[in-house]
């Protein structure tokens, strides 16, 4: 078992996940083909995250203790601390320069960059499932709504459903 793949594999989970169990099918992919962990090192290590305290997340650290030993706890525990590490750094670097115009520039078009992408898989999906003009309806409504900035966005949420299943 290579070490540093270990180290990276359980890094590249920790940087795609939200948190919680939310690495397990990368690990599983990632761990399993290699024959470096079993199903039931899995099994093990998510009961043991579920009779423990703290965050369920840490699961991790015994699914490195069963695959590789302490050495493997030990690297699981450094890859899940670096992405929230990472993050209170950048905000402590955002709290220095976050005034500055250029990245008040960078933020606001990386919201623009965003939305773009966010039309682009919304019209990928429509596009797909064909259009439905009551679905239209719907969006469109909710647009106009949002638009005015006078229902917040979980009430939109609650009335395109509601509009949904009266419509549909």
């Amino acid at each position: 078992m290579d070490m540093i793949t270990y180290f990276w594999l359980f890094l590249k989970a920790s940087l795609l996940s939200t948190g919680g169990s939310g690495n397990l099918p990368i690990l599983h992919d990632d761990l399993i083909p290699l024959g470096w962990a079993t199903e039931r090192h899995f099994a093990e290590s998510l009961a043991i995250g579920q009779i423990t305290p703290g965050p369920t997340g840490l699961w991790v650290i015994s699914l490195g203790y069963l695959t590789a030993g302490l050495p493997g706890a030990l690297l699981a525990t450094v890859a899940i601390c670096i992405p929230p590490l990472f993050v209170l750094l950048v905000d402590r670097i955002h709290r220095r320069i976050g005034n500055h115009p250029a990245v008040q520039g960078f933020i606001q078009h990386l919201g623009l960059a965003i939305v773009g992408i966010f039309a682009v898989v919304m019209g990928k999906l429509l596009s797909s499932t064909g259009f439905d003009p009551r679905s239209l309806l719907i969006m469109g409504g909710v647009i106009v709504l949002a638009l005015t900035k006078r229902v917040p966005i979980i009430g939109l949420l609650a009335l395109a459903a509601a509009l949904g299943i009266v419509l549909y």
